[in-house]
C-alpha cells in the first residue's frame, strides 16, 4: 500500500472539511475504514463483510446504537 489511497467519506457528513466522519478506501482488494479524526488507526474487511454490515445498516439493526 505504498501508493496514496483515495479516501471516500459520506455525503451525509457535510461539506465542511472539518467535519470529522468515517472514511472509506480501496487498497489491493481490500477495504479500509478509518475515522477522519484519527487517521492512522485504520481497521480492514473485504468486500463481503461490508456488503453484510451496510445491509444491516440500512435494515435498522443498529439503530439502537445511535438513538
Amino acid at each position: 500500500m505504498s501508493a496514496a489511497l483515495d479516501w471516500q467519506k459520506s455525503s451525509f457528513s457535510g461539506g465542511d472539511d472539518n467535519q470529522d466522519c468515517i472514511e472509506l478506501a480501496e487498497a489491493d482488494g481490500q477495504i479500509l475504514l478509518r475515522e477522519s479524526d484519527a487517521p492512522g488507526t485504520i481497521i480492514t474487511t473485504d468486500r463481503t463483510k461490508l456488503r453484510a454490515f451496510l445491509l444491516g445498516v440500512k435494515a435498522g439493526e443498529f439503530d439502537h446504537l445511535v438513538g
